[in-house]
Parts: C-alpha cells; structure tokens; sequence
C-alpha cells in the first residue's frame, strides 16, 4: 500500500477491506458520529500527505516521517478498529524546548507522527463546524489569512484615527487552556461522543522526556507543535473575539497575539481592566499585567511589527533577532563550506524577506545588504587563511595581481584592503555574469 495516494493506509487486500468496510458501515455519516468520517480513506490519505509536507521531527517513538509508510501497512488496520472501539491510547507528546525572541524558553510538544496523522484527521472533519462562526479579525491558523492581512488591518484602524493601542498579553497560552472549559466549546458543535472522547485523550496524553524517562500528565493546556493545537486554540478565543466585537472595539488576533485600537488612553484603560477581567475570569487565562499596555501605537509590537507616522515598520526586537540569527548564519568558524553556508543563508533571508515584505523599510533593507555583504566577506577571508591562498582566490575572482598581493600579505587587522579587494572581486562576478 503507498500511503502518497488519497487512501487509508490499511487496505492493502481485499480482506482488509471487507474488515474495514464492514466496521465503518455501523457509523453513519451524521453530525452525531463522525467517527466514520475522520477514518475515511480519503481523509487519512489527505491527513497523511500534509503531515508529511510539514516534516518535523520525530515523536516521543523516535519514528521518523519516512519509517512511518512502512509501520502504517502494518499497524493502521489494528490502531484503525481500537480508534473505532475506543481503546486506543495516545502517546504522549515529546517535550522540546525552544528560545524566545525575548529570553526564557517556549516547551513545544511533538506528537508521534501516527498522532500528527490522526489530529490532522480530526481538524479536517471538524474545522468547517467552526471556521464560519470566527471573526474576520481572527488571522492566525485559519485558511486564506495571513499575517499581513492583520498587520494592514492595524495599519488601517491607525490611520482611522485609533493610536492608542491595548496590549494584551496572554500568559503562557498553550500551556494555560482549561481542559473542561475547551471541551464544552468543542461540544457545542461536535456531537459525537466517541470523536470527544478521542479529544479528549489528546489533551490528557501528557508530556514525556525519553531521555530521562519522565512523564507528566497534562491536567490543563494544549500542546503546541501538533496539528489540533491551532484550532483548538481559535475555538476558545473566539469567545473573546466575540466580546470585542459586541464591544464594537476595533482589534486584531493572531492566535495569542492581540492588540485592540482606541482612540485615547482613558478609554484604553477602560478596556483593559474589562477585558483582562473576561479572560482570567470567563476563559480562566492568565494575563500577563507586566508585558500588556496601554499607549501610543508606535510602541507596540504586533507580529514583529510596529506602527510610526501611519507606516508599517519593522519592530527593533525583529530587527536584533535577524541580525542574531544572521551572525549565527556566518559564524566564521562554522566549519562547513561557503557554497553551503551561503544557501543557508539565502533561505533564511528569503523567508524573513518575505515575512517583512509589507513593511516601510526601503533604507533599513539597503543598510542590511551592505551588513550582509560584510559577513560574507569576513567568512571567505577567515576561510582561506594563509597569505597565498587568498592571493589566488582573489586573483581567481578577476581582482588585479598587484591589488591581490597586497591585500593577501597584509595583516588580517586591516579591513579596509581586504573589503576593497573582496568588493572588487564581487564587481567582477557581476560584470561576468551580466
């Protein structure tokens, strides 16, 4: 059976498919069992070929994406019956721990890909009861919403006149959902009591480390890192959603990122205290009063981005993260090829370029590249160390004889020869190539 095509991966013979058919003919396909329609074979194959579009490391099993087709021909017709009778048991989430752009650490939790597959399955049959019902400011994990879509909104309520943005931070999110609060939302939609019962093993899976043989169970919060997570997430805060806009507030969401927009401060004050009220008291969630605040829209940061004079620019904490992950990028001593480090690199610029496209930066983009330019530099010379090396790869380049000698014998303190030989080198390739 080849799991890349639309089917379930349990019906490699004709015996499997009578077993399978046979079983699903006792779920109908209604509202109050979906059961049948999660384990359909054109959704598990969908929910397959997405995980596996994704990556992602390996679970608490250590089974990787590609060991997965081969454990699912053999294993998917017996996981399949126990998710149809009830028994079957998740495994617990893998405990990883992430920096912040901020400082501290963020714990993501990796399902096994057998439960990435399964969570999937789930999303793709429940998403349709609950995407219609979210607000039009909600733009985080939804389909055709991005990012920039919220950043514009903001941008757009800014030049309305609303400068004074409410900041609210929520305290550790993920970690801090109330599991019964989460399932009577959920159950105002969904009822299939084996599909609840199945959500709700998910949320009680826990959290392990295989490395030193701990598990912790999971009495509140939602893993983040596996493919239910986001929905779930949108499912709760759409009760907020739905407070603001009774409220007739104007705001943007994305996923735990939230920023509503008023027009002075005493308003904006006003609002914080209710709303900081109606999340810890209505969707028991913490508020995190140290880093929420009430201000000038220009000391906000949303998204990575922050709002001056009407235009959208790029916060200076997005900026000190690029340029950390940049310098990372040219580690002169990273001991890897150029050829390599250099598409590491223009991945990493491309996606981060991409991201900040919206943003009002045409001087602070020209500044970077020249930076860039500079630690790419920097990397080749440290790279071909001795004096006669970096004569002929300077001459190898097209630069002069004499320029080369006399920035391959200097001493490495003097920057200014060996910048001077190294952009003449990169004259020459463009001339070439043009």
């Amino acid at each position: 059976m080849n799991l890349n095509s639309h089917r379930s991966p349990c019906c490699d013979s004709d015996e499997q498919r009578s077993t399978v058919n046979n079983t699903s003919n006792e779920y109908s396909q209604t509202d109050h069992d979906l059961m049948a329609r999660v384990l359909s074979n054109h959704n598990i194959g969908a929910a397959w070929q997405h995980v596996k579009r994704n990556k992602g490391a390996a679970g608490i099993d250590n089974m990787s994406i590609e060991e997965f087709n081969d454990f699912a021909k053999i294993h998917w017709l017996g996981i399949k019956h126990q998710l149809l009778n009830g028994t079957y048991q998740p495994l617990p989430v893998k405990r990883v721990m992430i920096p912040k752009p901020d400082g501290g650490e963020r714990m993501l939790g990796i399902p096994a890909v057998i439960d990435r597959v399964i969570q999937q399955a789930i999303a793709q049959v429940i998403n349709p009861y609950f995407e219609p019902q979210f607000s039009p400011h909600s733009y985080g994990y939804r389909p055709h919403k991005r990012a920039s879509q919220a950043v514009k909104h903001v941008q757009a309520c800014v030049k309305q006149g609303y400068k004074t943005a409410v900041d609210i931070d929520l305290s550790k999110f993920f970690d801090e959902v109330n599991h019964d609060m989460l399932m009577n939302r959920i159950g105002r939609k969904i009822k299939d009591k084996a599909l609840m019962r199945l959500l709700g093993k998910y949320l009680r899976a826990g959290v392990a480390e295989r490395e030193i043989g701990l598990w912790f169970e999971s009495t509140k919060g939602v893993p983040q890192g596996g493919p239910l997570s986001p929905l779930l997430s949108n499912i709760l805060l759409d009760e907020l959603d739905r407070k603001l806009t009774y409220k007739q507030l104007k705001f943007a969401r994305y996923a735990d990122d939230i920023i509503i927009l008023v027009k002075t401060k005493s308003e904006g004050l006003i609002i914080q205290r209710e709303i900081t009220a109606f999340i810890t008291k209505r969707l028991k969630l913490k508020v995190n009063e140290s880093k929420s605040r009430v201000g000038p829209v220009s000391g906000s940061k949303f998204l990575g981005f922050t709002f001056r004079y009407g235009q959208v620019q790029i916060h200076e904490q997005a900026l000190k993260k690029f340029k950390a992950n940049v310098r990372e990028l040219t580690n002169r001593n990273w001991g890897i090829s150029m050829t390599l480090q250099i598409h590491k690199l223009t991945q990493y610029l491309r996606g981060w370029g991409h991201y900040y496209l919206i943003a009002n930066a045409y001087q602070l983009t020209v500044d970077l590249d020249h930076w860039i330019r500079r630690r790419i530099r920097m990397c080749y010379w440290r790279q071909w160390r001795k004096p006669r090396t970096k004569v002929r790869s300077l001459m190898k380049l097209g630069v002069s004889e004499r320029l080369a000698i006399a920035c391959g014998i200097t001493s490495t303190k003097s920057r200014r020869l060996e910048a001077k030989a190294l952009v003449e080198a990169q004259k020459q390739k463009e001339l070439t190539l043009h």
